[in-house]
């Protein structure tokens, strides 16, 4: 108890109101979403590439959000993006159960990503703004192994109320999220421009100069004047394509091929969100000791493995064997990169840093439902798989080679003989 409670007392209290509202609004947000192609697949009766578009049209106005987020959260504050998104991924979920059509499920798709980077976005810049650098790494953790215990029950729930009601599945959905947005309407206070005692040296080379140099003006073109970051970005995104295959696709892939039904495949996501909770913080307490550029090129090279052995799945056990390789990959990047971010970029551009970190994962959820659904029309169902290793193996090298470019960089602006 004396343990929790220093823990507790570790973060500020908005910080635990923050992580109670991701218990509530994920598990009701995860007994839906890893079915949602089964459903409306099921509902249009259309190809897997005309299906899976829907998710490339969620993800797709995700990247224009992704830039309208940052601004918002850097302008208006961060509580008020965050409510406003709740609000409507809950109104979305609550009018996708009565979708008949195409252009209904697309427009409703289109609501939601439009609302998911507001809230990631301004989650993740209120986080920044609250929680010291020498925090942050735990404070990720922490954030993660709430949503994932969530997204444990979140999937065996929904998967079980699937297979015989998906109108119970995504009220369960809606109600979740509108729950958090009253709870932060109500209790949360605004972190923006908020005075705190931090040292907000850049962690990399030149940051400065893109600080100083700049000004305080110039929008996003601060943010695309640093050449490294820009790079992590575009390696990010190529890398992120593997996973965004598995979750989109595999559950698809396992009822259509091997009959595996929403009931018993709801246990895999789950297996991924218990890991999740109990391996989350002893990874991160090797991870966090390593420099970051490496550490990540590491979890993209798990990813991509992980994801590749899909090919090789042949029922239930082995699409589960191949959760629990992409999941270590999870582990190992997911709080790594999100205080890479918090910590290079400037304290007047997180948000907008933020949103380029998210653009990255919403262009590879656009892009790998087109391309998961043509390699299954066109070549075969396992060339999914294959595509997804390439796809991470190429991310690998890129970390790789700008950790390099890097270390090269800061070795050649220290001066002689230090």
């Amino acid at each position: 108890m004396t343990r929790i409670r220093t823990l507790y007392h570790r973060y500020p209290r908005q910080y635990w109101l923050m992580i109670l509202g991701i218990v509530i609004s994920t598990a009701g947000g995860s007994m839906v979403w890893p079915f949602m192609l089964i459903y409306a697949g099921g509902k249009l009766n259309l190809p897997l590439s005309a299906v899976a578009s829907l998710i490339s049209i969620n993800a797709g106005v995700g990247l224009f959000a992704s830039f309208l987020a940052g601004s918002l959260a850097d302008r208006i504050g961060r509580k008020a993006v965050m409510v406003a998104s709740l609000a409507m991924i809950g109104v979305a979920y609550f009018f996708l159960v009565q979708a008949e059509t195409y252009v209904q499920f697309a427009l409703l798709m289109a609501l939601v990503g439009l609302s998911n980077p507001l809230y990631q976005v301004g989650a993740d810049a209120m986080l920044a703004d609250m929680i010291p650098t020498e925090q942050r790494t735990d404070a990720y953790s922490i954030n993660r192994i709430a949503n994932n215990a969530a997204f444990g029950i979140g999937p065996a729930v929904g998967g079980f109320l699937a297979s015989t009601s998906y109108t119970l599945a995504f009220m369960g959905a809606s109600a979740g999220f509108l729950i958090y947005a009253i709870i932060w309407l109500v209790f949360a206070r605004e972190t923006l421009n908020q005075p705190r005692s931090e040292d907000k040296t850049s962690a990399l080379a030149g940051q400065a100069q893109v600080k100083t140099g700049a000004g305080r003006s110039g929008g996003y073109l601060r943010v695309f004047q640093d050449k490294a970051y820009m790079a992590f970005v575009a390696l990010f995104a190529i890398g992120m394509i593997a996973p965004s295959l598995l979750w989109i696709l595999m559950p698809v892939h396992a009822k259509t091929g091997f009959g595996i039904v929403e009931a018993l495949y709801g246990w895999i996501p789950t297996t991924n969100a218990a890991m999740c909770v109990f391996l989350q913080y002893a990874v991160t307490n090797i991870t966090r000791k390593q420099k970051t550029l490496p550490v990540l090129a590491v979890g993209m090279l798990v990813y991509a493995l992980g994801v590749g052995s899909v090919a090789l799945a042949d029922g239930f056990w082995g699409f589960w064997f191949s959760m629990v390789i992409m999941t270590f990959g999870e582990l190992i990047i997911v709080p790594t990169a999100s205080k890479y971010v918090a910590d290079i970029s400037p304290e007047d551009m997180r948000g907008r840093y933020m949103s380029l970190y998210w653009f990255g994962w919403g262009m590879s959820r656009t892009l790998a439902p087109l391309i998961g659904g043509w390699l299954n029309d066109a070549v075969s169902p396992k060339a999914i798989w294959i595509g997804g290793l390439l796809f991470g193996l190429t991310s690998v090298l890129g970390l790789i080679l700008l950790y390099q470019l890097t270390q090269r960089r800061n070795n050649a602006s220290l001066p002689a003989g230090s």
